[in-house]
């Protein structure tokens, strides 16, 4: 079975996808860190964001992986280097390449074949798994997104004033919203879970509830067959 998280940066789908397959015992599918790799490997190659071709070429031909939560791009870690600010500034520049999306979901689509998985990003439930069986739109206001990211990065020793990353947030909102692929949006059948004033325990046991009552209607359906 494949349940999906789609939402707006900064409503904290990694932390409550991987903890919802965690405890469903699925594997967990981080596509945004996906897009993020590509991204950092560009950099690194220095590749300029307007040349197409060499984006489109190097995502094809790059290989992206997961071990122990680390990944992995082209054999090598690049877990926390994927998170900076330069990546999450330049991301823009590959998501909304088509074939780039198009390799990355063919990808996304192939591993989900052989396993039951957990999936969070931007377009999961819309465009890349259009017929997944739970489906969730997890989001939050702008001002509780923004806190608990300047509460991530002051954790990791990179304080920022939250009024800035709110500027910024609010930017990528609005480009998110707008991208000629893979849009920001709910599917017409995902369940939308506002997570103001909830823990990210909270969230999952909600998404339990909702992904239960989907998997007794898929039994129910698939006995009356």
């Amino acid at each position: 079975m494949i349940v999906t998280i789609d939402g707006p940066a900064g409503a904290g789908k990694s932390t409550i996808a991987r903890q919802l397959a965690d405890t469903l015992g699925f594997h967990f599918l981080d596509t945004g860190a996906m897009y993020r790799a590509i991204t950092l490997g560009a950099i690194r190659k220095q590749i300029d964001f307007d040349d197409k071709e060499q984006l489109i070429s190097y995502a094809r031909n790059s290989t992206i992986d997961w071990h122990n939560d680390r990944i992995l791009l082209n054999d090598g870690d690049v877990t926390q280097e994927i998170r900076s600010p330069v990546v999450t500034d330049s991301i823009k520049y590959v998501a909304d390449v088509k074939e780039i999306r198009e390799a990355l979901s063919e990808q996304q689509r192939r591993i989900a074949q052989t396993q039951n998985i957990v999936t969070e990003g931007r377009d999961q439930g819309t465009d890349v798994f259009p017929n997944a069986g739970c489906k969730i739109f997890l989001t939050a206001s702008p001002a509780e997104r923004a806190q608990r990211r300047h509460q991530q990065l002051a954790e990791l020793g990179r304080p920022i004033p939250v009024e800035q990353i709110l500027e910024a947030q609010n930017r990528r909102d609005a480009e998110d919203r707008q991208r000629p692929q893979g849009a920001l949006r709910p599917a017409e059948d995902a369940v939308i879970i506002h997570s103001d004033g909830l823990t990210f325990e909270a969230v999952v046991q909600k998404i339990l509830i909702i992904f239960q009552e989907k998997k007794k209607k898929q039994q129910a359906q698939a006995y009356q067959q």
